[in-house]
């Protein structure tokens, strides 16, 4: 806008100019005296001017003559193409100098200059391999896309511009959430070059979202063979995809091919925690123990995972519980002072009912890493130790709005999910899931409410409360509270990272009421202390 104005004002100072130059040449008074050939010419200031100017104009068509002229020689001399690069050369220069125009103009973001420049340089340079695609980003930025359309299929046409027109094509299929197409186009662009990145990661992307884990494992190698892929993260993406290929084979029926993939994912990346757990579950399957065993050691030393803990409990389904916290004892001195290590511990001297050797093994805990489990966690002691229910309630209304404590958030969106999935079901990036807490205000596909962390009781489900006309039914919940349903498992165990169930073998779906509280009480503090509603009315 300002450099218009600026051109505009320029404009106007150069003929406001001219006029002043013009009348004060002919305000002059002078003469101009020539004398050629014994002739003696007298001339005004002004005709002189004028006469400098037709000089000037004939010299320069005398000069372009002489051109025509040399090139009309070398024609006629056999150099067939001489005429033609003579009157060529006015029209490159033109093209260069809209082509440039338009560089310009899309850099600075005026994307229509930038446009109809585009297209005065193919008009006069007829150069696909620079103009066409001038034209077709130029299009794009305007938002003309059918014109867009046409020049990527333009340079589809020509072998020397084929990839980027596939290029284009399938980054405009993408834009309009045609993915079928978009998977066509970008194995069309990695078959014309196997190397190049951008078109690697697309069709990963894409392969990853259809689950052709076949396809993905080829643009996997073609990454590491082309060197933009290190070795460690390689092997940790081959892992994922055997990962994804097992569970595909285990939900066909194929258990042995499952359990080979399984195997082979547990491989390539024994830290990678649903891999370490397939794998577990397959060697157990096995009567394989002890290989199950140092499985899930290795991937507990890398991350502190309850479906870890969930997996090892079943190496020995049947055993007591106070056999099961000596043999859980291998894997609790791995990682000693890690906050889901000293969870799993207290868990397991509850499901044992030794209630101070569970406090003990959660120390401080719930004020260090206060979490709604160690919260929940706190509130099974209590009640274990025979404490009032208001002390129970008061540490899992705490437990309501506390932290939930590590999850699998995708590194990419920040999304949170209820469980790990090979690619994000928000940004469908592959390979972005991470077992940490979530940041603030980040988005949950989780549908676990709330009140899944308030059934948590010693030993498995608590009593049902006896019918009064004071309490509810025991298969009533209580009045606000929803009860928690646990779902059916599919093949393996469930486990809740929330709800003490390290030693719970879940087997049907189980509704957990959670007795009420006097109609004139109110949820108190962990230490007791009533709040001031209660007191005013006392």
């Amino acid at each position: 806008m300002l450099w218009s104005l600026f051109k505009i004002l320029l404009f106007v100072a150069i003929v406001v100019a001219l006029a002043f130059g013009i009348q004060a040449l002919l305000g002059m008074s002078g003469e101009v005296v020539i004398r050629f050939a014994g002739e003696e010419y007298v001339l005004s200031p002004l005709l002189v001017l004028i006469g400098l100017l037709v000089l000037m104009l004939a010299l320069y068509v005398a000069f372009k003559l002489a051109g025509l002229l040399i090139a009309t020689l070398k024609f006629i001399n056999g150099d067939d193409t001489a005429i033609g690069r003579y009157f060529d050369r006015n029209r490159e220069r033109r093209g260069y100098d809209a082509l440039s125009d338009s560089l310009i103009a899309l850099a600075s973001g005026e994307a229509r200059e930038a446009s109809v420049k585009a297209q005065k340089a193919e008009k006069y340079l007829q150069r696909p391999e620079v103009t066409t695609l001038l034209v077709a980003q130029a299009a794009e930025a305007a938002g003309d896309k059918a014109r867009a359309l046409e020049a990527w299929k333009t340079l589809v046409q020509h072998d020397k511009t084929r990839f980027v027109g596939v290029r284009g094509l399938m980054q405009q299929k993408l834009d309009e959430g045609d993915t079928e197409t978009a998977m066509k186009l970008a194995e069309k662009a990695f078959a014309l070059k196997p190397r190049h990145v951008a078109t690697q990661d697309t069709l990963l992307r894409l392969q990853a979202r259809d689950e052709n884990w076949d396809g993905a494992r080829r643009v996997l190698s073609a990454k590491l063979k082309s060197g933009a892929l290190p070795k460690d993260v390689y092997k940790r993406r081959e892992a994922v995809l055997s990962l994804a290929e097992a569970r595909a084979q285990l939900a066909a029926g194929s258990t042995d091919k499952a359990r080979a993939e399984a195997l082979e994912a547990n491989r390539l990346s024994p830290e990678l925690v649903p891999a370490a757990v397939l794998a577990a579950r397959m060697l157990i399957d096995s009567n394989e123990k002890r290989r199950a065993a140092k499985t899930i050691k290795a991937a507990w030393q890398k991350t502190q995972h309850p479906d870890l803990a969930a997996v090892f409990a079943d190496i020995e389904p049947n055993e007591t519980p106070d056999a099961r916290v000596r043999r859980f004892q291998a894997l609790l001195k791995i990682v000693p002072n890690a906050s889901e290590t000293r969870m799993l511990e207290t868990e397991l001297h509850l499901a044992a009912e030794d209630f101070p050797a569970a406090r003990r093994a959660l120390g401080t805990l719930y004020e260090t890493d206060p979490s709604a489990r160690a919260l929940s966690l706190m509130a099974a002691i209590e009640r274990g130790e025979g404490a009032s229910e208001a002390v129970v309630r008061g540490w899992l209304a705490k437990a309501l709005g506390a932290s939930r404590g590590p999850q699998w958030v995708c590194d990419n969106c920040g999304t949170v999910h209820a469980a790990w999935v090979p690619v994000c079901v928000s940004c469908e990036a592959f390979d972005s899931m991470a077992w940490v807490a979530p940041a603030t205000g980040a988005t949950s596909q989780t549908s676990t409410l709330p009140s899944d962390m308030l059934p948590l009781l010693v030993g498995g489900p608590a009593p049902a409360p006896e019918a009064t006309t004071d309490l509810p039914a025991p298969s009533t919940p209580a009045p606000g509270v929803e009860p928690v349903v646990e779902p059916e498992p599919i093949g393996e165990t469930v486990v809740d990272p929330d709800v003490v169930g390290t030693t719970r073998d879940v087997s049907e779906p189980v509704v957990v009421p959670v007795q009420p509280a006097a109609a004139d009480a109110t949820p108190a503090a962990p230490d007791g202390a009533e709040d001031s509603d209660t007191a005013s009315r006392k």
